[in-house]
């Protein structure tokens, strides 16, 4: 399986990754796009929702805009109509 996921990705000319970053990748992907956590825990096959949490899922830079954008709308009070 190495053997042959290097070769994609030499014929891809992307950046060399090993086949189990994919799982973090998926992780992070599923969790910034609202999966529910239960559901990628389940997809990865993991008893433990912590493993998920704590070592596949990582926070990126637009996941952290995003939170302060909510936080913000939560806490700016509604302009009133006439």
């Amino acid at each position: 399986m190495t053997v042959h996921f290097k070769k994609l990705i030499t014929d891809a000319k992307v950046p060399a990754i090993r086949f189990h970053d994919l799982r973090h990748t998926c992780a992070t992907l599923l969790l910034a796009e609202g999966v529910h956590p239960k559901i990628v825990q389940e997809r990865l096959g993991h008893s433990d929702i912590s493993m998920t949490l704590n070592r596949y899922s990582h926070v990126t830079p637009n996941m952290q805009r995003q939170a302060a954008d909510t936080l913000d709308a939560a806490l700016i009070l509604p302009t009133q109509s006439a």
